[in-house]
């Protein structure tokens, strides 16, 4: 189905159980439950959750849905699911459609399967999905996809998710005591951002059926090199091509539906390579809506008689594909904690934030490096344009002098801000940024976020 320009607002979302549906459908007291169980981490009472649930079914059987299921992220990078039908059997061999709030809460998957790292025994087999409220469940097909955490019969984590959620939550609590030292008593919560760029390649079917080695490895294996690659750096933002562009339109018209921000399209570097930029969300949000755009680059490429390869280093020589992370964090009161406004020399909160995060990679970037290592994404780092497998940071020359006028007991005279001419008159002047960017840098400021360019395509953000 095709939805001009006025019908997007009206698209997005519209397959989402978000809190503008949950506002007008739900009672107004269970609303306010509910919404205190997001925000607080209070518990939501059997009767709650069973009103929720109750008006969550109904919701999606007008969309169309027959089954539900709890979508969850299990150690091997994609997403599981199981789908249940809303199906009830009764005595006089009729059936009606039921769904309870037990059945929202709670959900048993068979756990014996999944990887879980040498943590249990492979004959153990019991594990548990448990609903998260804090990602809005959603319509994919005929089914209800409710977001959950998984987790074996000891309690021990299997996915993804838990871990991402417990992180937020002890980076909420840091951060709201430094917030206090500064005397901003009104901040009640502080979430991290993220913003995932997402690079791809789209290869005609046809032409991907005949190589078995990027079938069945994802990447190529061997071959001639092209008589043209990407020397002339003619695709980089070069005009997309009409069946690429009806590809991405259908593709955001399906991320559109399902509430994802899909933001920017273009041609990448290399032949045949694009890229999907969404705006920023919370990390958690952002975690399931990567996991949910990937799916559906492939599903739509199919529909287009295309092949999508999310593979870090398909192709030898020219360009792999990587998963830039925009990372920031955000107060309720709706604050940027990484914007350091127009002095930043003087905003001692920015400073100390900033010198933390700095000391953190500094500290940990063992543990960032294990995150972003794979077979094919250790194959892409440190060629061809991607960063290198060595952690650094770069903040840029107006923060580099600020902090190095603070560790030599110096006062910081910045240039301020310079105006940029092109030498055209009748093209308006605009203000340059205090800095250049690092393309290239691992872990790089970019005015108002960290960018970790380490991550591999193919890789869940949960990890980074």
């Amino acid at each position: 189905m095709e939805y001009t320009t006025h019908d997007v607002p009206k698209l997005f979302g519209s397959a989402v159980f978000n809190d503008a549906v949950m506002r007008s459908r739900l009672p107004k007291d269970i609303y306010h439950s509910l919404k205190k169980t997001i925000e607080e981490g209070t518990d939501l009472d059997i009767n709650s959750a069973n009103s929720v649930a109750s008006v969550m079914r109904d919701w999606a059987i007008e969309k169309g849905a027959t089954h539900f299921t709890h979508w969850f992220q299990p150690l091997n990078g994609v997403t599981a699911e199981k789908h249940e039908s809303f199906l009830s059997a009764q005595s006089n061999g009729t059936v009606i459609m039921e769904f309870n709030g037990n059945e929202l809460i709670k959900g048993e998957p068979d756990a014996s399967s999944f990887p879980s790292g040498g943590l249990r025994a492979t004959f153990e087999a019991r594990g548990y999905t448990a609903w998260d409220p804090t990602s809005y469940a959603f319509i994919k097909g005929n089914c209800l996809c409710i977001p959950t955490v998984f987790c074996s019969y000891c309690g021990s984590v299997l996915d993804k998710k838990t871990p991402l959620l417990r992180s937020m939550e002890q980076l909420n609590e840091q951060a709201l005591r430094i917030l206090k030292l500064f005397g901003h008593s009104d901040v009640t919560h502080v979430a991290s951002t993220v913003g995932p760029e997402q690079e791809y390649f789209l290869i005609d079917k046809e032409m991907f059926e005949k190589r078995k080695d990027l079938k069945f490895c994802g990447r190529t294996l061997f071959g001639a090199k092209p008589p043209k690659g990407q020397e002339m750096e003619d695709h980089y933002f070069g005009a997309i091509r009409p069946r690429v562009e009806a590809f991405m339109q259908d593709l955001n018209n399906e991320l559109w539906k399902l509430g994802i921000f899909a933001k920017t399209e273009h041609n990448e570097v290399a032949p045949s390579q694009h890229e999907l930029a969404p705006i920023f969300t919370t990390t958690n949000t952002a975690t399931d809506h990567n996991q949910i755009t990937m799916e559906i680059l492939k599903r739509t490429a199919e529909k287009h008689n295309m092949a999508c390869l999310l593979h870090e280093k398909p192709f030898a020589g020219i360009n792999g594909s990587g998963k830039h992370n925009n990372w920031s964090m955000s107060t309720n009161t709706g604050k940027n904690l990484l914007d350091g406004g127009k002095t930043p020399s003087s905003n001692k909160q920015f400073l100390l934030i900033l010198t933390a995060i700095i000391k953190a990679v500094d500290e940990h970037q063992d543990l960032l490096r294990i995150s972003v290592a794979s077979a094919g994404n250790d194959h892409r780092l440190g060629a061809n344009e991607a960063p290198p497998a060595i952690l650094s940071i770069f903040l840029g020359e107006e923060l580099t002098g600020i902090l190095e006028s603070l560790a030599n007991d110096l006062i910081y005279n910045g240039n301020g801000h310079v105006s940029m001419k092109t030498g055209v008159h009748a093209i308006p002047g605009f203000r340059k940024d205090t800095t250049d960017r690092n393309r290239t840098s691992p872990f790089a400021f970019t005015g108002n976020k960290f960018e970790f360019r380490m991550v591999g395509s193919n890789m869940s953000i949960a990890d980074a």
